[in-house]
């Protein structure tokens, strides 16, 4: 039997991590930075227990997946450095950031489509320069500028809107839809656009990146722009789900709402195919995977 790679990560418990490590479960030895750990736990923001925790492992890499991921939570807590979105997804970096210097780590950080500003009609490439216009966006923009001014070696996976195979506890936007469907209660944008992330496709994509130690920012969804509405139609049709679709527009939904909402999170993903030695599913054949 192969021996296990060591391989630090955080957020292993969420949507994405825990698809990672139950598809890599015989490949990796998960060291895992979990404050809810049962038997040790750790906050990422603690630079002494995250130190400590770093120069006692083996592992080469740090997988970062944890984030405050609730956009209308950050939202209320807009330049609140105190407040959990900041202090998880830009202090907890920093300290990862650092442990990763001093001990000479590769940090892999997941970022988000919502650095941008949604206000590109096409899909953004790795050359658009960020313009978050929330608060989520905001400190996941902070956690990608301090990753990127680092001295050690560092990948970033921007992604937008995943969505697994198997339920969660927490429902992804395909589980969503799909409930919101089969309800008949289904009211959905035709005018705002995303880029949805396979990610059992997603967590082949980490894989790759640990062990090429390939560095650099990587756009890492489907390389397809969808409205929701599209999107709530094909999985009705693929799935063949009862219930009715109604469209829905964004502009009127933003008058009655604070928070900002980005039109297009869509991304490009032409240059990690440059690099990805397999081809990802497209969403419709996805879909065709989805359990509900």
């Amino acid at each position: 039997m192969t021996e296990k790679i060591p391989l630090l990560i955080t957020g292993s418990s969420g949507l994405i991590g825990s698809k990672f490590t139950q598809v890599f479960a015989d490949k990796y030895e998960f060291q895992t930075l979990d404050i809810s750990d049962p038997v040790r736990p750790i906050d990422i923001t603690d630079k002494s227990a995250v130190f400590s925790f770093f120069e006692n492992s083996t592992a080469q890499t740090c997988v970062h997946l944890a984030a405050f991921t609730d956009v209308s939570a950050a939202w209320e807590q807009r330049g609140d450095k105190n407040g959990l979105a900041y202090k998880i997804n830009v202090t907890g970096t920093e300290t990862l950031s650092q442990a990763a210097s001093k001990f000479d780590k590769h940090l892999i950080l997941i970022s988000t489509a919502y650095v941008f500003d949604g206000k590109k009609d096409t899909l953004y490439t790795e050359n658009d320069k960020p313009n978050p216009i929330e608060w989520y966006g905001q400190t996941k923009a902070y956690s990608e500028d301090i990753v990127t001014a680092s001295d050690h070696l560092w990948s970033i996976l921007r992604i937008d809107q995943p969505f697994r195979s198997d339920p969660f506890t927490k429902l992804d936007i395909a589980h969503k839809f799909a409930q919101k469907i089969t309800e008949g209660s289904a009211k959905l944008f035709d005018n705002h656009y995303f880029g949805p992330t396979f990610i059992d496709d997603f967590v082949r994509v980490i894989d790759f990146m640990i062990q090429s130690k390939t560095t650099g920012i990587y756009h890492a969804t489907s390389g397809e722009k969808w409205s929701d509405y599209a999107f709530g139609l094909a999985l009705q049709e693929v799935l063949k789900l009862p219930g009715k679709i109604e469209k829905s527009d964004l502009v009127a939904y933003q008058q009655n709402q604070v928070r900002p909402y980005q039109t297009n999170t869509a991304l490009s993903i032409e240059k990690l195919k440059q690099v990805l030695p397999f081809d990802q599913l497209p969403i419709v054949e996805a879909m065709r995977l989805l359990q509900l």
